[in-house]
């Protein structure tokens, strides 16, 4: 299994961010606005996501951890036979944070895909979610 990793540091209160990430059904106006173009939710405890490269694909939410600022989700269709990805927000001193993403995949090819659109998905909350700070 192939697993995509992404870490980086938001200049952003910790709990701003996760109050973003926890708001499920908003990703693609909170969290990753340009990189995603819609989310409707489908009523079983799933998004529907819509990416600006014109794939759409159904997450199911599999936990939200307020404890632990930690969420984590499946993709249900698509190529990969195995799609499991989680986020979580860490506090990383005064004012910043540090959020992780992982992905694992199956076929391990499909990681290949995956990592620069996650490459794309973290710039864009990143610029999101400092741009949020600021207001």
């Amino acid at each position: 299994m192939a697993t995509v990793y992404k870490e980086f540091i938001v200049e952003a209160d910790a709990a701003q961010v996760w109050d973003a990430l926890r708001d499920f059904g908003a990703v693609h106006t909170r969290l990753a606005p340009g990189f995603l173009t819609g989310c409707e939710l489908d009523g079983q405890g799933a998004r529907i996501v819509h990416f600006a490269n014109g794939l759409v694909a159904r997450e199911l939410l599999v936990a939200l951890d307020e404890e632990n600022r930690r969420l984590a989700y499946t993709v249900t269709d698509g190529k990969a036979t195995h799609h499991h990805a989680s986020a979580q927000v860490f506090a990383h001193g005064e004012g910043r944070s540090r959020f992780v993403w992982i992905t694992d995949v199956l076929p391990d090819g499909l990681a290949a895909y995956v990592e620069p659109m996650m490459a794309q998905g973290g710039a864009a909350m990143k610029k999101t979610l400092e741009k949020a700070d600021e207001r």
